[in-house]
């Protein structure tokens, strides 16, 4: 399992949002950031391996996109984000970080998780 995981949950639906796109990227230091893995969300809403098992993490900012625009089209849903960007610190790269999603049509919502 990645030592950055996501989990994407419809709260107007009240279900896992599967088919969700997720790009992970770390800030190169000033500049912007640079990708470091890609997934789409399972049936579960979960995304366990934006890294391959063992790659070591580092100390610093990184963010993960979610494609919600796409998701919401396939549900026949007019939304008012067509992505949404999460940036967060990695201060212990020793510790697993797994960043939810709460996803509706018109907001979100997104915490540190388990």
């Amino acid at each position: 399992m990645s030592v950055i995981t996501t989990h994407v949950l419809d709260v107007a639906l009240g279900r896992p949002a599967a088919g969700v796109a997720v790009t992970l990227e770390v800030s190169d230091g000033g500049t912007g950031f640079r990708a470091l893995g890609r997934g789409v969300t399972d049936a579960d809403g979960r995304l366990r391996s934006l890294l391959p098992a063992g790659t070591p993490l580092r100390a610093g900012t990184y963010r993960l996109t979610f494609a919600t625009g796409p998701y919401h089209r396939a549900l026949g849903v007019a939304a008012f984000h067509p992505e949404v960007s999460v940036a967060f610190e990695v201060r212990d790269p020793a510790q697993a970080h797994h960043v939810p999603l709460l996803l509706s049509p018109h907001g979100y919502t997104t915490y540190r998780g388990s």
